[in-house]
Order: structure tokens, then sequence, then C-alpha cells
């Protein structure tokens, strides 16, 4: 990590000429960092630099994150202090576009800032945020040597000109069609119900309403049985919610395209051609076919408005048949010993219909990626230390941590006991968290930011999450075998044109769509209706946003 004083002032003193279309140097950023050289940077650094970052923190956990372990070590390893300022998770989206809107007031960079594409090339333009490939390539091994391990993550950060506007994250758990993030809107049925009633996990829609149909008529029996406080509900969701989104179910119907993109509603067909899930024919049955199981009252009435509170709430209570997560264990009270025995809740199969057919996620054969989670302002003014510093997250033994949690803390619970792999080398394991919700257990311990863990680290730096193995044992084993599409919507980074102009039609076409699902579902509809929706969508302009996201598919399979 040595380099030359003239490189770092050559750096430091383009600041302002990094940002591109940007004005003039920012007066903020006043870091005792700044004077520190390049030339002899080690960490530890030989005397306390002070950086200014921004984060975010899930509510109820610990809002200071130099209280967390995890800062804690890397502050002792660095001999950097980051003067944090913090924003609840959930006010994020509205304060973190005010917070960008004066540069003198920004710190050196945002940790966890989860940027889109229209944000970074907007924070762009407007000379707010710094391109870092020269710093990476000079001031940042760690995450150069991800990129040399898998070229094909530095390609997805870089823009149209060949310039890295944030630090990615990137988490590999599996490959194409058999990695984690193939479905997030798992399907999970409640054994001890299924068990009870003598009943066997449905591969139908047929036989899947008919058990729904069970749980509904045999309310009072479970509830006795299962001694539940409320009323039996056989299925809820939340509409529109991502991995919540019911819409996994109607994937056999018509062609069998179904809605894997809850944001965008496309899918890729085998011809490379990008279609609008909403105007399939397959679209329409499905929801007609949903609209039936409400009107026989076998859907939670208020799952077209609920919020994840209210609906793990319900599902703690055991008062669910079908749900539907990412992980049933944070809906539902259920052991990881249970779920990987199988017993008291599974997940469902994809069901059949006319075809047997389950679409994978867009951009999902790439695993977990976010190309905008940190970056760092015009107003750091020594942004070689502040990428130096955000380095460190890429150390392969870091990653999981700040993904996941930590080892040794002072408390009930930790992510990681510290142990050694084959070769005697240190290692994280992940530690038995019993009936303790994963998601619970990380959001007290793990930072997020900026990371890359690849395929190769498991095993040799961290073991494979239990939470994640029969997640993606599931997956190989009842998913994959039916994931008959050829090809997804590839992870691009889109011009700033053609990223607005998709901005502003998605901001109509995906709000059309949202309301007609919950519409259709609850209350019907006709033809005439149907007709409206694909109308409607004309008129928002759908097919100038097939032809936009058309032409990526079309260069990246070239």
């Amino acid at each position: 990590m040595k380099k030359s004083l003239k490189a770092l002032l050559a750096l430091g003193m383009s600041a302002a000429l990094l940002a591109g279309c940007g004005g003039g140097t920012p007066a903020g950023g006043d870091s005792a960092g700044t004077d520190v050289d390049v030339e002899d940077l080690q960490f530890p650094l030989a005397e306390t630099a002070t950086l200014k970052g921004l984060t975010n923190y899930p509510a109820g956990t610990e809002s200071e994150p130099n209280n967390r372990t995890i800062f804690k070590r890397l502050e002792e390893q660095t001999n950097v202090h980051i003067d944090w300022k913090t924003i609840q998770s959930d006010q994020w989206g509205e304060k973190i576009q005010l917070e960008m809107s004066n540069v003198n007031t920004l710190p050196d960079f945002v940790f966890n800032a989860g940027f889109g594409d229209t944000d970074l090339l907007k924070y762009a333009k407007q000379g707010v945020i710094i391109h870092v490939e020269e710093y990476i390539d000079k001031y940042m091994p760690n995450l150069s040597k991800v990129f040399e391990q898998a070229p094909e993550y530095r390609a997805m950060c870089e823009d149209a000109d060949g310039h890295i506007w944030a630090l990615p994250w990137i988490e590999q758990l599996g490959y194409e069609k058999t990695a984690i993030q193939t479905i997030d809107n798992m399907p999970f049925i409640n054994k001890n119900w299924l068990d009870f009633l003598n009943l066997e996990v449905p591969t139908t829609v047929e036989d899947f309403e008919k058990v729904l149909i069970a749980f509904r008529d045999n309310a009072d029996k479970i509830k006795a049985e299962f001694k539940i406080d409320g009323e039996i509900i056989p299925m809820s969701f939340i509409m529109n919610d991502g991995g919540q989104d019911p819409m996994v179910l109607i994937n056999g119907f018509g062609e069998g395209y179904g809605d894997p993109d809850k944001g965008r509603h496309i899918s890729v067909t085998d011809d490379k051609k990008v279609i609008c899930s909403a105007m399939q024919e397959g679209f329409k049955e499905g929801l007609a076919w949903l609209h039936k199981l409400y009107e026989e009252n076998l859907i939670d009435p208020e799952a077209f408005t609920q919020e994840w509170s209210t609906y793990v709430a319900k599902g703690k209570s055991g008062r669910y048949g079908v749900c539907f997560s990412w992980d049933v264990a944070n809906i539902a009270q259920v052991s990881i010993d249970d779920l990987i025995a199988g017993k008291s809740w599974v997940p469902m199969p994809v069901l059949t219909a006319d075809v047997r057919n389950l679409t994978p996620g867009n951009g999902s054969f790439t695993s977990g990626f976010d190309r905008g989670r940190c970056v760092v302002t015009a107003a750091a003014k020594n942004p070689a230390l502040v990428c130096a510093w955000l380095d460190q997250m890429y150390d392969p033994f870091q990653s999981p941590q700040n993904n996941w949690g930590t080892y040794g803390e002072d408390d009930d619970f930790d992510i990681f006991e510290l142990g050694t792999n084959d070769k005697g080398e240190q290692m994280l394991k992940h530690a038995w968290l019993g009936d303790a919700s994963p998601v619970e257990v990380r959001e007290a311990e793990a930072v997020g930011g900026p990371l890359a863990i690849l395929d190769s680290y498991y095993g040799v730096y961290v073991t494979t999450p239990d939470d994640a193995q029969y997640r993606l044992d599931w997956i190989k084993e009842i998913y994959t075998p039916d994931m008959h599409s050829k090809y997804v919507f590839p992870n691009v980074f889109m011009s700033t044109d053609d990223t607005k102009r998709l901005s502003d039609l998605l901001a109509d076409t995906t709000k059309c769509i949202n309301t007609a699902k919950s519409d259709f579902v609850m209350n019907g509809f006709d033809d005439a209706q149907w007709q409206k929706l694909q109308d409607d969508l004309k008129a928002y302009g759908i097919e100038e946003e097939l032809s936009i996201f058309q032409k990526y598919v079309d260069e990246y399979y070239k």
C-alpha cells in the first residue's frame, strides 16, 4: 500500500475534476485525515486520522456505528476514526436526498447508500460524488483482487465511459440457475397443518386450492390443536412487496412467465426478446385465479395494505397456512433444525397450471449485486485515504462480518465463532442461532456497506450460513429443475439518458400494473378492464420502455 506522495497530491488536487461534469471544489470535508501521506500509507496509521461518514441503521438496533464491535475493531486495525452521521433505515429514502442536495455539508463518504443508477448518474453530473476507478487501481488492493477474480463485476460497475461512481456490494451464493437470488418470494406452507389434516404438499393449482379450502374449513380444529390465538388465515402475503409478493403462484399459467420482476414487470424470452409480464395471457389467467381464491375467503383481506410488522406479528402467532418471504424463519416461529428436517414449514414447489415453469429473477445469474452501495463524495479532501480505508471492507475475512455479523461480542448471541480452516488459518464459522431470527441477529451485529463475498471464500474464510445453505439446497432440489427459461435481464449500467427516460416511464407503468394487480385480485375484472390495462400501458409508453430494455439485452448478448 506504499505509494508516492506525488501520486497522492495529483489525485487530491484533481478531486473536483474527477467529479466529471461537476462544479467547483466544495467547502466541506474538513476531516483530520486530509494531511495523511499516501507515501507511507500502511494500516494502522502512525497517528489517528478522522474521516466523516454517513450511514443508516435498522430501527430498534444500535444507532451509533462506533458502538458496534465491527467498527471498534476496524478503528483499532486502521487507527482511522469515523465521525458518523446516521439515519434510521425506514427514513433513509426521504432524508438521503436532502443530505445529497448540499455538497458543502456532505461527509467524505456515504457507506450504505444503496443508490440506484439514476441516483449515481444524477449525483455524478451534479459533481456531488467522484468516480473512483483510479483510486481502486492504486489504493484498493482488496477490491482490485475481487475484480481480477470475477471481472464481470467490474464491468457491471462501469458506466458507458468506463467510470466507476460507486463501490459495490457483492454476495455470491450459488451460480446462475442455482444462485440464491433466483427466487426471492419463496412460497412456504405449514407442514404441521398438512400433517394434521392428512394432506400432501400441493403441486398443481387445483390441489393448492383444495389445501387452502381445507385450512379454512378446519379452522376451529387447527386452532384447538395448535393452541392458536386469533383467526386462521389460509394464505397471507404483502402484494407488490418484493419477497412477500404472491405472484410466484401464477407461473404455471399461459406461457409460464409469471411476474418475476416486481419492480419493472419484465422478462426475457428464449428468443432474447424483452416482454412485459402484465401484457401476457398467463398474467391475466393467473390474476383471475387469485381472485377466485379471494372470493372463497382463502386470502388474508389485509394482504393488500398490511406492513411488514403486521405481517410478521400474525405469522409469529401461528395463524398462517401459506406465506411468502425470503426465509420463513423471519415470518413464523420455526427453528433452523425443523427447516432442515422438513418439519413445521416447507417450501412449496411451483404449481402446474397450463405449464410448469419458474422464471428466475432478473439479474440473479450474477448473484447478489448492488452497484451503488457506497459513494465517495466531492467533499472528501483526501479521497485516497477514504478509498484505502473502504478497501478494508473488501478483505475476505472482513466482508463476511460486515455482511452477516461478527464474533466475540459480549451479548447473548453471535453470528460467528472464530475457528480455523483445513490449512489451520483463521476462519469465521457460523454459530448456532437456535430459535433466534437470522435477520434480527444480523441487524444487531452487521454494518453492511461495500463488501464482496465470492463463492471461493466458503470453506476458506467463512462457512456458508446455515439459513443460506438450506435455501440453496431448496433451490437446487425444488426450483432449479423447473427453471426452463434460458435468459434473465442482465444487470447493466445504462446511459444517463436511458436511465432517466426509463425512470420516468416506469413511474407510470409500474404504478399502473401494481394498482391493477391489487384491484383485479380483490374485485375481479372482465375483458374490458383487461383491455383498458393494456391500453393504459401503451399510453404510458410501455413500447418505448421495452425498446430501451431490448437495446441493452441485444448489446449484452452480442
